[in-house]
């Protein structure tokens, strides 16, 4: 069992930029393919799409920045801010001073609004609507855990953004930038 490496005494509800990467069971090539330098996403690849953005919908506390959607993972950014529906991701307030590179094993007692409890409910959510189109009852579509950085400042911020908006073109790419 993978221990959990979650950043001691750091409240994963407050307010901040998270960088998180989910990748898929076993790391198999699900979503789509990269195709001339760009990711193509399938069926598989919409359907997650389409959950992610749903999250932000559902969860008036956060905002959802860039993020993309990869054969075998995901990268995104999310902002958590307990007024997000009242303020656009790019206009938000300082983001935490602390930054770290955590391998996450989500508890199974969530806290309501933490970093944890916003990607097991996206999981879940793109698990269901996956295995009901491919006909794969309880069918395991993503590994356990999940990746996050706590975004430190802006200029990380952009820097994380231009990592996500170019990553179809790095993909296979034996060292990333951030993990």
């Amino acid at each position: 069992m993978r221990q959990a490496m979650r950043l001691k005494g750091y409240d994963y509800t407050q307010a901040g930029g998270y960088f998180v990467r989910i990748c898929t069971h076993q790391n198999q090539d699900i979503f789509g393919e990269i195709i001339r330098n760009a990711m193509v996403l399938n069926d598989l690849g919409r359907i997650v799409e389409t959950e992610w953005e749903r999250t932000e919908i559902i969860r008036k506390e956060i905002t959802l920045d860039e993020f993309v959607i990869m054969p075998d993972h995901m990268h995104g950014i999310i902002i958590i801010d307990h007024v997000a529906d009242l303020v656009g991701a790019h206009d938000r307030a300082p983001l935490p001073e602390m930054s770290g590179l955590q391998d996450v094993q989500a508890p199974l007692h969530r806290i309501p609004g933490s970093l944890g409890s916003i990607i097991a409910g996206f999981k879940s959510a793109a698990t269901k609507r996956i295995n009901q189109f491919r006909i794969t009852p309880r069918k395991t579509v993503w590994q356990r855990g999940y990746y996050d950085r706590i975004i430190s400042d802006e200029k990380e911020l952009d820097r994380i953004r231009e990592y996500i908006r170019t990553n179809s073109v790095n993909f296979g790419n034996d060292e990333p930038l951030f993990w």
